[in-house]
């Protein structure tokens, strides 16, 4: 059994258990954490969440899993996009388990051969994940949040566009079959632009993603040239969410790098949004 080690703690999270524990509280109780959300929804077949450091992305991110902590689940499948380009176009692994400071998690293998087999798209790679951050970081944040016992499904996306996203969403709504599963699409939009410039651009992608239309997503992400990093990860979780039966998204949070830290030349956005 192979262990993938962190790649970006004491980067993008603390690598110390109590300091990574207390950062997620610290995020939670944030202005712009879910502390003081209102918001109940019974069932959830996945999300959109994005993976920047904690200090940036954290409290946003809250509100997904804040939701997801209710779910019933056993297998957190999460895309996220490849940032380095190494490896395998699109990528799973299996016999493995993900170390972080809170623990480790299994790779569910016996999903890993399921996707492997239902479409040629992916292939089973260890080296493509060993790098990558943006779903590394979700995992401390799905282990603080949901206490129950759980396996992932790690799918790393060089290859994010449009024909493949479909493949991918459908073969993972067919793990659903006989699998409790959540979603979680790594993603975060609008890079390095001034914030209201961020703010105009997201809210025109976010629309799409909330009325699960995957052309008009792909569409708007062209046109305007929106530089969300994991697209594909995003489309595939819409796709697999609404075969599964989600009738439309919410957005529960947005907001960019320059809201937390007023630093508004330079941004990036982030969005946590639920399929219900």
């Amino acid at each position: 059994m192979q262990v993938r080690t962190p790649a970006v703690a004491g980067m993008f999270y603390p690598k110390e258990k109590s300091e990574l524990q207390k950062s997620i509280s610290d995020c939670f109780s944030h202005e712009f954490g879910a502390a003081n959300s209102k918001t109940q929804i019974k069932k959830i077949y996945g999300v959109v969440c994005p993976h920047a450091g904690y200090m940036y992305s954290g409290p946003d991110a809250t509100h997904s899993y804040n939701l997801i902590s209710n779910q019933d689940f056993d297998l957190a499948i999460i895309l996220g996009p490849n940032h380095w380009g190494i490896g395998c176009n699109i990528a799973i692994m299996k016999d493995c388990v993900w170390e972080t400071p809170l623990g480790k998690v299994e790779v569910d293998s016996e999903a890993a051969k399921e996707i492997a087999q239902m479409t040629s798209l992916v292939e089973i790679d260890f080296f493509s994940h060993t790098k990558e951050h943006s779903i590394e970081v979700q995992v401390p944040m799905l282990q603080e949040f949901y206490k129950n016992k759980f396996k992932i499904l790690p799918i790393s996306l060089i290859d994010q566009e449009y024909d493949s996203a479909i493949q991918i969403g459908h073969a993972i709504s067919k793990l659903a079959e006989n699998k409790k599963i959540i979603i979680i699409g790594s993603s975060d939009f609008t890079h390095y632009e001034p914030n209201e410039f961020a703010h105009s651009q997201d809210k025109a992608l976010i629309q799409p993603i909330l009325d699960l239309d995957v052309e008009e997503f792909y569409k708007i992400l062209q046109e305007r040239r929106v530089s969300a990093c994991g697209y594909g990860a995003i489309a595939a979780t819409m796709v697999a969410c609404k075969k599964l039966g989600a009738t439309k998204g919410q957005l529960l949070k947005y907001a960019t790098s320059g809201d937390i830290t007023g630093d508004k030349s330079s941004v990036v956005g982030y969005a946590s949004i639920v399929f219900t």
